[in-house]
């Protein structure tokens, strides 16, 4: 299936692949790093795992498993020390004026989705990022209703095992699993339990990952009364 990516397969969704807003790397350090800076993209970074430090403009920061960073093109940052720091990293293409030159987020609370399913809010447009939102998505053991989104989204797999179904084709997702979802593509990701399976996700534009819609184009409701 063209709209996922093994773990372990190269390279990850970008132009390359047909995914012209985004591209996705992998990233890792030992150590300190040169200067990273890139003049044209915002940079969406999430610790996949390890631990570091690192200055963005000019501050320094804790980097730990589970933190998200928002950089903005043409703001500078570099690794001060790792120690087996793993890295997601979004480029977004033509970003939007950012609100700030840098942002780091932390998982806090938790909201309500589709069909028991819940997420937390990482880099937003609240805190300066405009183009896109970076969330993880929590998703019960099951199979949600058909849907899709008006946002263009990438989604990598950080724990549970699944699949991902798209117009009668089915793939296995597990851990390092990539996906596209380009605006309108009507999809499903099962979770195969026993527990919960996370994925980190990044949309454009920016917006709430609550908004859903059923393949006959009418909303998709969350509990609570609110679409």
């Amino acid at each position: 299936m063209k709209w996922c990516i093994d773990p372990g397969e190269t390279p990850l969704f970008g132009p390359a692949r047909g995914c012209e807003p985004f591209e996705q790397r992998l990233l890792r350090f030992d150590g300190r790093s040169g200067e990273q800076r890139d003049g044209e993209r915002d940079d969406v970074l999430f610790v996949l795992g390890g631990r570091g430090a690192a200055t963005i403009g000019r501050e320094l920061f804790e980097l730990e498993a589970g933190s998200a960073v928002f950089v903005a093109s043409g703001t500078p940052w570099r690794i001060e020390e790792a120690d087996e720091l793993r890295l997601l990293s979004v480029l977004v293409r033509d970003p939007l004026e950012a609100g700030t030159t840098h942002a780091v987020a932390r998982p806090v609370s938790r909201a309500s989705a589709t069909a028991g399913r819940q997420f937390t809010l990482l880099a937003t447009p609240e805190q300066g990022c405009a183009s896109v939102t970076q969330f993880i998505g929590h998703i019960p053991p099951g199979r949600a209703p058909d849907h899709f989104h008006r946002y263009d989204e990438v989604v990598y797999v950080l724990e549970g095992v699944g699949a991902l179904h798209i117009a009668g084709e089915t793939t296995q997702l597990r851990p390092g699993s990539c996906v596209h979802l380009p605006a309108r593509l009507v999809h499903c990701l099962e979770n195969h339990g026993p527990g919960e399976m996370d994925v980190l996700g990044v949309f454009r534009p920016a917006g709430s990952p609550a908004e859903a819609y059923y393949p006959d184009g009418t909303p998709a409701v969350v509990p609570g009364g609110e679409d």
